[in-house]
């Protein structure tokens, strides 16, 4: 049987930055990263000052045997490799104040613990096509935002803000403290989507197929809702459960 299983291309050369001091030079001068591939067992004064610029400048890192380091096929990587991020990640007090500024009424997609990069794909082209103002991913956990990603999301991940955070639960605070109302779908929620309310400020989690919301964020949501189905099955896929909940959001404002 022919295998259909999708199959993860190597990054081109020209979106690696390789080595230690070429990783450190890109982050002091303000080069967007997506992650940083660290080898498991390096250490010393050098590999502490990425840690650190990693964390002030929100870049996740990924700690990896050095096969991982080696399958990029590039040489004397000293056991660091930074990717190059295709997208500009925007602060989210930023984007919360522009869209009022505009006089929009706020909303925001919340990605928890989502890893396939077609879902996300998927997600954004919905988000930009319902008028979603910005997507909130956290810094760990999620799927890289790469070429894939944006293939698949037509280009929308490209033109859509994306604010990558440290903490879903501080990102949480920072919404409520702007008097944005958060939502989270989960399946065995007992309000139906249709009878919730999504006309004023709001931001919707959504969380992973397997695993849902993490309990913590799940519990300082205001509200859950669901989507109603007639048929016996565990659940829609996210990217497809988006597009309804959005779908219906752009409904509700627009009546």
């Amino acid at each position: 049987m022919r295998n259909f299983k999708h199959q993860h291309q190597r990054p081109k050369k020209s979106s690696l930055i390789i080595g230690r001091k070429a990783v450190i030079d890109a982050m002091q001068n303000g080069k967007h990263l997506e992650r940083i591939y660290m080898q498991a067992t390096v250490h010393g004064e050098v590999i502490d000052e990425i840690k650190r610029l990693a964390e002030k400048h929100q870049v996740p890192i990924n700690k990896v045997p050095v096969e991982k380091l080696n399958n990029f096929n590039v040489s004397n990587h000293e056991g660091c490799i930074a990717l190059i991020s295709k997208i500009q990640y925007q602060n989210l007090q930023d984007i919360i104040s522009f869209v009022v500024d505009k006089g929009e009424t706020p909303l925001f997609l919340i990605l928890d613990g989502i890893t396939d990069i077609r879902n996300i794909g998927g997600i954004a082209r919905s988000a930009f096509c319902f008028g979603v103002n910005a997507i909130i991913i956290p810094d760990k956990g999620v799927g890289a935002l790469n070429e894939d990603a944006i293939t698949t999301s037509a280009g929308a991940l490209e033109q859509l803000p994306v604010c990558r955070v440290n903490s879903l639960m501080k990102a949480v605070d920072e919404l409520h403290l702007n008097g944005i109302k958060v939502f989270a779908s989960e399946m065995t929620a007992a309000k139906d989507i249709a009878a919730t309310d999504f006309s004023g400020p709001a931001a919707i989690v959504m969380g992973s197929e397997d695993k849902g919301i993490y309990p913590a964020l799940m519990k300082i949501c205001d509200e859950q809702f669901k989507i109603p189905m007639t048929g016996d099955f565990e659940s829609l896929n996210v990217s497809v459960a988006t597009g309804i909940i959005l779908y219906e959001v752009m409904k509700q404002r627009t009546a």
